[in-house]
């Protein structure tokens, strides 16, 4: 008998051994394990980012200067090619293999209006404007009424002799179709942060040399200003409905008449009904103006004035939507709510990435600066949010405060292991539809939110994020979270984390990611700290098309992490 004869005949053997001890017991045994295996196989899920993404996470430059760390971009920017400058806006009529304009505020409204543009089944797809009153006053807005608005606004104040024109207002449609209608008629804009002291609203109106303020009754002492501040000559208030009947225009006595007052709803509703229903033509604009912006530090101290120029925020939108990976786009299908102050760079970019990717934005005067983001999102499912840090760790306090039972916490735990053990953000399942009754109220829809923007605001004292708390938040709210670092002189971001990035480290603030592709990093030595080769540390450094004057020192100390991403020190 030749071995493999030998071979077979044990097999033989062994099998008809196997057979023969077989019970129910092998075969619930045997059932367990292939259900099992199936079940591993067929629930299986690829990273939503490649693990080498991750590791490498910004690319640095292949010299550094003495004194200085190398400087670090974004993957989607590498050394050698410009940095993001613009929108690349087609005009009509030319080829889509041209290269196209950076664009202005403008166009992003020009876009909104137009609809998408690309091929597909959303083409010509436009967003809604909504402005939210309570839980069930939600008003929607028709874009061709707001393009009416901005026009009739623009030219009253234009007529009135207006050139500087100070927003002095909650979050609103009305503060958005003012900066359009600054952009269209040639005014420079300069957007105040809302709800401040008397003496701050003047300095601020002094130091920009704002002529016309555009604001609400009860919040702009009025009296004050005036006697204060003698170069103002134009204030239009934007009055509810509720006290629309009340005479307005009326100037106080001792006042000399030199302010010439008006409502909002007495312009746009004596202007023929016709008139402001087409935008200026594209061959007869001007350069755009330039956005004049306040940066809020700790309390006490005054608020940095800032010049961004069109192509600065232009760049940062820009930049911002590219951050966003293609089939996570921003698109007809969301509804974008600010939960920060408008007057906030980061938030006014994003928003005006919104708008220029068709999305339906909500305004809720409540919302800026909100706390409680329950409250700011009641009579609306929002997708996308932006939100400050401080109303992020009050929603984790409160969430995880409710996880009490063991069911609770050991489903968290499962959640938790899926998002950062195998980089995949938990999708619809038996699971999460179950664990779905602890998630935060945040909107009509709990569940339906998709992504947070926040940020860390330098020197303004904002309370730390983890990635441990980052995580939690995630798995709270079944939305994606992008934290950025945001500074005075940086229009939208000067870096921020990966869309997918759940990784959870030993931290007590979260690092920021890397450079958005409008910006490049680079960290300077200081008296106390210095570069070295393999070692990124000093204070840091900003340059970018987006960055005031191209280039921005932040003022406090930070590091490039072993995965290439900017954390402080």
């Amino acid at each position: 008998m030749t071995f493999f004869d030998q071979l077979m005949l044990h097999f033989d053997e062994g099998v008809t051994g196997l057979f023969a001890q077989w019970n129910v017991y092998s075969s619930l045994i045997f059932t367990l394990f292939a259900g099992f295996l199936t079940y591993q196989i067929v629930t299986r899920k690829d990273p939503d980012a490649h693990p080498f993404l991750l590791a490498r996470q910004a690319q640095p430059s292949a010299v550094r200067q003495q004194g200085e760390s190398p400087v670090y971009r974004s993957q989607a920017a590498p050394h050698g090619m410009p940095l993001n400058p613009g929108l690349n806006v087609k005009d009509p009529g030319v080829s889509k293999w041209a290269k196209g304009r950076d664009g202005d505020l403008r166009d992003i409204w020009r876009q909104a209006v137009a609809g998408v543009q690309e091929d597909g089944p959303s083409k010509g797809a436009t967003g809604r404007i909504l402005t939210v009153l309570g839980s069930e006053n939600v008003t929607e807005h028709r874009l061709g009424e707001l393009t009416r608005q901005i026009n009739l606004i623009g030219q009253h104040i234009e007529d009135q002799g207006g050139n500087r024109v100070a927003i002095y207002l909650p979050n609103s449609v009305e503060l958005i179709v003012t900066l359009f209608a600054c952009a269209f008629h040639n005014l420079t804009a300069i957007v105040l942060p809302f709800d401040q002291p008397d003496d701050a609203v003047i300095s601020m109106l002094r130091r920009s040399a704002a002529d016309t303020v555009v604001t609400a009754p009860g919040s702009f002492p009025f009296d004050h200003v005036v006697k204060s501040y003698p170069s103002l000559r134009q204030l239009i208030w934007v009055v509810d409905d509720g006290s629309a009947h009340l005479d307005w225009n009326e100037v106080p006595q001792g006042t000399g008449g030199s302010v010439n007052v008006s409502t909002w709803q007495d312009i746009v509703n004596d202007g023929p009904a016709e008139a402001g229903r087409e935008l200026p033509p594209l061959e007869s604009q001007k350069e755009a103006r330039d956005v004049t912006i306040f940066w809020q530090s700790k309390p006490g101290t005054a608020e940095e004035m800032v010049r961004f120029t069109a192509a600065n925020l232009i760049s940062a939108v820009a930049a911002q939507i590219f951050a966003i990976p293609t089939s996570q786009r921003m698109g007809p299908s969301d509804l974008f709510l600010p939960a920060d102050s408008l007057a906030n760079t980061h938030t006014l970019v994003l928003t005006l990435a919104a708008l220029y990717s068709n999305a339906s934005v909500a305004f809720n005067s409540v919302g800026a600066g909100a706390n409680d983001l329950a409250m700011c999102t009641r009579g609306i499912a929002p997708t996308i949010l932006v939100a400050t840090p401080a109303a992020l760790l009050k929603t984790h306090q409160e969430t995880g405060s409710a996880l009490t039972s063991a069911i609770a916490r050991n489903l968290h735990s499962l959640l938790t292991r899926s998002l950062t053990q195998e980089g995949v953000m938990p999708t619809a399942s038996a699971i999460s539809n179950y664990y779905d009754r602890y998630r935060p109220a945040i909107g009509t829809r709990p569940g339906k939110l998709r992504l947070i923007f926040t940020a860390e605001r330098v020197g303004a004292g904002t309370p730390p994020l983890s990635s441990s708390v980052l995580s939690d938040l995630r798995v709270f709210t079944g939305a994606r979270i992008v934290c950025a670092l945001t500074s005075a002189k940086v229009a939208g971001a000067a870096a921020q984390t990966g869309f997918y990035d759940y990784r959870v480290f030993n931290d007590s603030r979260s690092h920021f990611g890397a450079p958005l592709t409008s910006t490049e990093v680079m960290l300077r030595d200081t008296p106390t700290v210095k570069n070295a080769d393999g070692q990124s540390r000093g204070e840091i450094i900003v340059r970018g098309p987006c960055v005031a004057g191209n280039e921005a020192a932040l003022g406090v100390e930070g590091q490039i992490r072993e995965d290439n991403t900017l954390a402080y020190l």
